[in-house]
């Protein structure tokens, strides 16, 4: 019997939040060491669901999601956001100012680095989660070690929370992504969607230009453009939008049409429901 999604990290991990999230409570979640484990618990038929991470407003893109995605043939179903507070978790007993390592998934880390400059005695160690770091870090029981963490992984796994606050800015955010199979049936809605695609252009003056004037001429709104490099064809590009709109509403599908017909590839990774219209934005 198949779980009902798999996710990266531990029990505790903020995947694990966003999985609740997205699918409800009561849930049978895998977890898994690697991102491409939850790819390939998917794709072979051992989770109906993954559940990853994409973007994160202080560390920006998680940059090998985005190449499974290119890699893979999975659609995004959905997408969530989650308030990433992390916490400093030590041992039952120990204190901060003992603490000169702490251990955390990258990205993670990464979203603390004003708590590292501050405290130059403190190396920050990567590991593969957030939550498990905060099982090594208790099963290893060394009071100089501590997780960068949420509450809640502290509270499962026997850790202490010594601070809080680590991260660099309050509004610290996480857009995380429901992957299936399938691109699911879904009817046109328009307003509150997006649509995120992969493109190639061509390797000239002027074709990306190109290539968003298609958008520009419908009055699409762009969210988002990335560039990944291309593998086996050094310094060129592809490129990951995220366009507002559902693939069905005639805007966008004429402007899908018109970058087929202009670009060099043109894949539609899904089109679903926005989750990021209620987060604070700066003024």
């Amino acid at each position: 019997m198949s779980a009902d999604a798999a996710y990266q990290g531990a029990p505790g991990a903020f995947s694990e939040d966003a999985a609740q999230a997205l699918l409800g409570g009561g849930l049978d979640l895998l977890p898994c060491a690697r991102f491409v484990h939850v790819f390939d618990a998917v794709e072979s038929g051992r989770a109906r669901f993954g559940v990853v991470p994409i973007e994160n407003t202080v560390a920006g893109s998680v940059q090998p999601v985005h190449d499974l995605l290119a890699d893979r043939e999975l659609c995004i179903m959905a997408e969530t956001v989650v308030r990433v507070a992390h916490a400093l978790v030590g041992v039952p007993g120990s204190r901060a100012h003992e603490i000169r390592q702490v251990l955390s998934h990258p990205v993670a880390l990464a979203q603390c680095e004003s708590f590292f400059r501050s405290r130059p005695e403190v190396e920050p160690v990567p590991v593969y989660d957030t939550a498990g770091a905060v099982l090594q870090v208790v099963g290893e029981g060394r009071r100089h070690r501590a997780a960068s963490a949420s509450r809640r992984a502290a509270a499962l796994h026997g850790g202490m929370v010594l601070a809080e606050g680590l991260e660099d800015d309050p509004a610290n955010f996480t857009r995380f992504l429901l992957l299936s199979p399938e691109a699911e049936a879904r009817a046109s809605a328009g307003h509150g969607f997006k649509t995120s695609l992969i493109m190639t252009v061509p390797h000239q003056p002027g074709a990306l230009c190109a290539a968003l004037r298609v958008f520009a001429a419908r009055g699409l709104d762009l969210l988002k453009i990335e560039s990944r490099p291309l593998r086996g064809r050094p310094f060129e590009y592809s490129f990951w939008l995220d366009v507002a709109g559902h693939a069905e509403d005639p805007p966008v599908a004429e402007a899908l049409m018109a970058l087929e017909e202009q670009s060099g590839g043109v894949r539609v990774l899904g089109s679903y429901r926005r989750a990021d219209e209620g987060v604070p934005r700066g003024k």
